[in-house]
């Protein structure tokens, strides 16, 4: 299985920021690494390890030669997806159609979800205390687009009045039946995370395959090359290396949760890993010094239909390899010193670097490389893989970006 492939597995098996990390941690254990629970004591052995809470996954591998005062290679990205999710109070009737009342998260493209199959997924929390991963591949959901012939205007769709789902002619609690497709009771859920999903799987598309089209793109092509990245990392065999994954959650709303990229937990992790390898507070000082983030989001490709969207001296090319992305306003946390870095470990991935700025009359989106750099004081570089049409239902790349990608990620962890 190629880069491109696992890319479309990992996205086809994590609908939600949930599923991504249970994709995440099952590839983790099947190359040896421990689940830790952060209530219990901290490894103090050398080896590999990782936490989930939430959406949010950290995977640490330390060698068993490296010193206390050793710093972090660091390569971190998001598993949340602009999306709609499911309303505390879901279930109306209107027009003898039973709806279900959903909220944009994020900033999604809201047209791209008119008239899709939707399916259900997230986690419930039952009576009992219980919290369960919930997926439901079935169209249960639909949010109809207005005919042309009652709005010639093509109006803009309302974030609260338009967007809610129809989801049949039958009047009954929507958690009942999403319970009797999921295995519990809807009325024992006293909690939930819940949000629609196209059912449409990712393919290779193009007319030689050259291109993945896929939800989730952003940002799930980093985390799946993330996860190359760490494993070629662990593989490399070096006794002294310390490298980390992080997988956050929330990035498309601010970050700002207990387990976002402006919470304290991954210095939390890293201040532990120093503490159980016999360091000292200065020891973690020494160690947050000598560390180094990479921060991966995806990257606007140059718009073949749209170029003038674009800065005229920074175009973008879908399978142009990986992009260093820069902005002077610090919306991407990158300065000429993280540049330098990751220009040498493409250059050491034998792949090539494009490097990407925002026009400076439009506003520049962020990632989760600003926050996380302010929060850990960690010098970070912004960098992502090139794709149309971000915050789509449907995203596309360049299969040959997977590859080149991860490939970069990779050399960026192992390089000294």
């Amino acid at each position: 299985m190629d880069a491109a492939d696992r890319l479309i597995s990992f996205v086809d098996a994590s609908p939600t920021p949930f599923h991504a990390c249970a994709t995440a941690a099952e590839r983790l254990r099947g190359a040896g690494f421990a689940e830790v629970d952060p209530r219990d004591a901290w490894p103090t052995e050398p080896g590999h390890h990782f936490i989930v809470t939430g959406g949010t996954l950290v995977a640490w591998s330390v060698g068993p030669e490296a010193p206390a005062h050793a710093g972090f290679r660091i390569v971190g990205a998001h598993t949340d997806s602009p999306n709609l999710r499911l309303k505390q109070h879901h279930d109306g009737w209107r027009g003898e159609q039973a709806t279900v009342a959903l909220e944009p998260y994020g900033g999604p493209l809201l047209e791209s979800w008119l008239d899709l199959d939707l399916g259900i997924a997230g986690r419930v929390v039952l009576r009992d205390g219980t919290t369960r991963l919930v997926r439901v591949d079935e169209p249960l959901l639909r949010v109809p687009r207005l005919a042309i012939h009652l709005d010639r205007d093509g109006s803009k769709l309302d974030r609260q009045r338009h967007l809610d789902a129809i989801s049949g002619l039958t009047r009954r609690p929507f958690l009942d039946v999403v319970g009797e497709r999921a295995g519990f009771a809807g009325a024992e859920v006293t909690g939930f995370d819940l949000m629609t999903f196209d059912l449409r799987p990712s393919a290779r598309t193009g007319v030689a395959g050259e291109l993945v089209a896929a939800p989730r793109l952003d940002n799930q092509a980093t985390c799946s090359a993330a996860l190359d990245a760490l494993l070629h990392a662990v593989g490399s065999a070096d006794p002294a290396g310390r490298y980390v994954m992080v997988l956050f959650d929330h990035e498309e709303v601010g970050s700002t949760s207990e387990r976002g990229a402006d919470s304290p937990l991954l210095s939390t992790v890293l201040e532990r890993t120093v503490l159980a390898a016999g360091g000292s507070r200065d020891d973690v000082f020494r160690a947050v010094a000598d560390s180094v983030c990479v921060s991966g989001d995806m990257a606007h490709a140059t718009h073949p239909n749209q170029p003038d969207k674009h800065e005229p001296l920074h175009r973008i090319a879908l399978g142009g390899g990986p992009v260093l992305k820069v902005n002077q306003n610090l919306r991407y946390a990158t300065d000429g010193v993280g540049a330098g870095l990751f220009a040498a470990a493409c250059e050491s991935a034998g792949v090539p670097l494009q490097r990407y700025v925002h026009r400076a009359d439009l506003p520049c989106g962020s990632t989760i490389g600003p926050t996380s750099a302010a929060r850990t004081g960690i010098l970070t570089v912004d960098v992502g893989a090139p794709q149309l049409a971000m915050h789509s239902a449907r995203e596309v790349m360049a299969a040959a970006d997977v590859d080149t990608y991860g490939r970069a990620l990779a050399a960026f962890l192992t390089s000294h």
